[in-house]
């Protein structure tokens, strides 16, 4: 049985006993830095009445690409809800419908694609929900019932000791109580609320501003500010180590043959790299909200960050990153959690080279489908899948996608990006859905894996196929489309958001000189920067004005 079940299992005899209720009853109220306090009532969105306001893609080269993509927001508007009664919650939201819960990580990846799809559908207003629910000393659980609007019972600190995992890494036996140790640290007092199984993955910010790219709402980012603020300080509380790296375990990839390395404070390379890439996503947040002060504040904390991820955990020998165990020493195990170095911009440009060589490495990471979450080449590799041991899932291309694009490997990025969505439309092909995760080494669904998951698998048919298939990638704080033409067919897409404004972009054939016509009309003014056959082309389309250009 795969980690999941069990672990299933064991939730169901917990909230049997528990009810959930446990989890903020005698605490300060939660939600206390996010202004949002009260849900206001309206209809969700229903596919076949919103389906003709969303990005319409025009792929003639292959229709299938098309129906994916259909495919993958009739199952996300499955999945959209309104608050249950008495749960605070205070938005609508996207959940993965994994289980009786809402997924902090989860949800960020959700909220990507829905970009696409602002203002039509509960996207980023998902995160309102975990703000809603912050604790006054600014922790987050991950995991947050959707009924109740309760923490997760067993990520709840009620016995209010110092910091430990409940859960450990044994998934085979159950409960499993592992504490903390801090080497080189106090202990930090008072006790946290939550557990570390519940502080993982601190992807807000990098959310917000994916969100930002594509709506240019400088109001969303003043409502989170402090809600992010108070979540940062209650990460460099409680995970700090000792050595000023950041203390993981289990929860961040499940059955992960690295999991014994992290026991017990051991520090991990992706929670370290995410918390480099927080507060790089702060200081710009700063930036965009005229706070120079606490714009270079984290900054500073990011380049001090940076140094020591560079000097503990970059191993010059095997040139690669690895997490520390408890006594400093690098773990053996080569993992895609490495690659958040990428996003975070932590590598080098020397070690950044080494790093996109391992990506196009057959032994490694160039798997049939791309990028597997385990080298191929390490022991417990799951050609399969096997979930965190080998299998491919759309937040981890999604970051090393991004990865890449940061240090200006940009075909690289969009192969892999390629290569996931081919895969993705294939088995669609043979399945007729979307998957949880997919096999490294053929064109399958990953073993284990659920289906009809939208979830974060939506990446793929919606967000890559816009960005990397059709080639458009919007800015909208600078009001401009980037179009970087690539089908050798008719290209384009119409009810395409950004901004405020509604687009509707058309590419032709090419005639026999290779020549493309494109055809833009807006309900709103921009510039068009249109890249095709190695030549680039910028005009300015006007509101309301259909415009030709030849390029």
């Amino acid at each position: 049985m795969n980690a999941r079940k069990h672990r299933f299992a064991w939730e169901a005899m917990v909230l049997a006993m528990l009810t959930g209720i446990l989890s903020g009853d005698g605490l300060a109220e939660q939600g206390a830095y996010f202004a949002k306090k009260k849900y206001v009532p309206k209809p969700l969105p229903v596919f076949g009445a919103v389906k003709d306001k969303l990005p319409s893609p025009v792929y003639d080269e292959d229709p299938d690409y098309v129906r994916c993509y259909w495919k993958a927001w009739e199952l996300a508007f499955r999945n959209f809800h309104e608050p249950a009664p008495q749960s605070g919650y205070v938005s609508q939201f996207i959940d993965a419908a994994f289980n009786q819960n809402i997924f902090l990580w989860d949800t960020c990846f959700l909220t990507m694609f829905c970009n696409y799809a602002h203002p039509y559908v509960p996207g980023i207003c998902s995160l309102d929900n975990f703000y809603a629910k912050q604790h006054e000393d600014g922790e987050i659980c991950r995991e947050i019932n959707r009924t109740t609007g309760k923490d997760f019972t067993p990520w709840v600190n009620r016995e209010g000791r110092p910091l430990f995992s409940r859960w450990g890494y044994d998934w085979e036996k159950g409960q499993k109580q592992v504490d903390v140790i801090y080497k080189g640290r106090p202990v930090p007092t008072p006790a946290p609320r939550l557990t570390l199984d519940s502080l993982n993955h601190p992807i807000f910010a990098w959310a917000e501003l994916e969100s930002y790219r594509i709506t240019a709402d400088k109001a969303r980012l003043e409502l989170v500010w402090q809600p992010l603020v108070k979540y940062h300080q209650a990460l460099e509380k409680y995970l700090m180590q000792g050595n000023g790296l950041y203390i993981t375990d289990s929860a961040s990839m499940d059955n992960a043959t690295r999991n014994i390395y992290l026991e017990s404070g051991g520090t991990g390379i992706d929670i370290s790299s995410e918390m480099v890439l927080f507060a790089r996503n702060l200081s710009e947040i700063a930036e965009n909200l005229g706070k120079p002060r606490q714009a270079e504040q984290y900054r500073r904390k990011a380049d001090e960050l940076v140094g020591l991820i560079n000097k503990l955990m970059w191993d010059d020998e095997r040139q690669f990153y690895f997490d520390l165990s408890l006594d400093g020493r690098r773990a053996p195990v080569k993992s895609i959690a490495a690659f958040w170095t990428l996003l975070a911009k932590v590598a080098a440009p020397s070690q950044a080279e080494v790093l996109a060589a391992e990506l196009k490495n057959s032994a490694t990471f160039a798997t049939l489908h791309r990028v597997p979450t385990l080298a191929a080449d390490e022991g417990g590799f799951n050609p399969d899948g096997g979930y965190w041991n080998g299998a491919v899932w759309a937040p981890t291309e999604k970051m090393v996608v991004r990865g890449l694009e940061n240090y200006g490997y940009d075909e690289l990025a969009r192969e892999i990006a390629m290569n996931h969505l081919h895969n993705v439309v294939e088995v669609y092909k043979q399945t007729g859905t979307l998957w949880e995760n997919y096999a490294p080494q053929s064109v399958s669904r990953g073993k284990p894996s659920r289906g009809d998951f939208v979830g974060w698998t939506g990446i793929g048919p919606i967000e890559f196929l816009i960005e990397y298939v059709i080639g458009i990638k919007a800015d909208a704080v600078a009001n401009v489309v980037t179009w970087d033409i690539r089908s050798s067919k008719r290209v384009g897409v119409e009810k395409f958001w950004f901004g405020g404004k509604t687009v509707s972009l058309l590419s032709r054939q090419p005639d026999a000189r290779q020549i493309r016509r494109v055809t833009a009309l807006s309900d709103g003014d921009f510039r068009l920067k249109i890249k095709f056959n190695g030549r680039t082309k910028t005009i300015d389309v006007p509101a309301n004005e259909s415009v030709e250009a030849d390029i």
